[in-house]
């Protein structure tokens, strides 16, 4: 039984294939990055306030404080898809095929 080899334009296939199914986004992908993204930006701005507000600049509490709330609610939110993501996971995985 002979074997035959392994051209190298197949092998490039096989090796495409993984990244064009990583560069696939799926709605889920799109809302926990989108939510990721909300975290990060609040967390900085959130930052900033409390950093000039520590340095003694003419900073608002009020405008601290509310940043600091929106950043725990981004930080909320975003865990919350990550746990129904992982239950997600963990549903899939239990599925007899």
């Amino acid at each position: 039984m002979p074997i035959s080899p392994i051209s190298s334009t197949s092998a490039a296939l096989a090796l495409a294939q993984p990244q064009a199914i990583a560069a696939k986004s799926s709605p889920a992908t799109a809302s926990f990055s989108q939510a990721l993204d909300s975290l990060s930006q609040t967390q900085n701005n959130s930052d900033a306030l409390m950093q000039k507000l520590s340095a003694g600049e003419n900073v608002d509490l009020a405008d601290v404080m509310i940043s600091a709330q929106e950043t725990d609610v981004s930080f909320r939110v975003a865990m919350a898809l990550r746990d129904k993501l992982v239950d997600s996971y963990h549903e899939v995985m239990r599925m007899s095929v």
